[in-house]
């Protein structure tokens, strides 16, 4: 199963999404991510906090999804409430969309909303325990036996959970 997370800039929550599900979902899951509007660069307290939960970081970039053409996902999860409201690329065709909004753990950083690293710490620990608790579930699943409407409706109730 071919996993594509997209979001915005592609600097954060979809390179946590795609890490996670690739190391959660090794053998079953193929992942990537991208972005309408890539910032180019990985958020550094993105690389800080998944390396700090046991996840490689070697290799991740910030990527536009019209670098992925070739990458011909099952399915693309969008993660930030932005990118669901954008209209894809034309490559994606009849792709499989859903939505698993999560909150932006790197903007308080940017904004000054974080009083501390501990709050920091504390944002990213849930989006990434989100995520984990997502992926996790629906490595639980026959996911590979469903019909398309039904491995939507899975995606679109695990999107809404934790």
């Amino acid at each position: 199963m071919k996993i594509l997370f997209i979001c915005t800039h592609n600097a954060c929550r979809s390179i946590l999404s795609e890490v996670i599900a690739r190391t959660l979902g090794k053998g079953r899951l193929e992942t990537a991510s991208a972005g309408s509007a890539p910032r180019g660069v990985v958020h550094p307290l993105t690389l800080k906090y998944l390396s700090k939960h046991g996840y490689s970081t070697e290799g991740l970039t910030s990527q536009s999804w019209d670098e992925l053409s070739n990458f011909d996902p099952d399915v693309v999860i969008t993660v930030c409430d932005s990118a669901a409201g954008e209209a894809c690329p034309v490559w994606m065709g009849n792709t499989l969309k859903v939505h698993w909004g999560l909150p932006d753990p790197s903007k308080g950083h940017s904004s000054g909303e974080h009083d501390s690293e501990e709050q920091e710490a504390e944002a990213f620990a849930h989006v990434i325990n989100v995520i984990e608790k997502r992926i996790k579930t629906l490595l639980e699943k026959d996911f590979e036996e469903m019909d398309a409407d039904q491995f939507k409706t899975e995606l679109q109730q695990l999107g809404e959970l934790f």
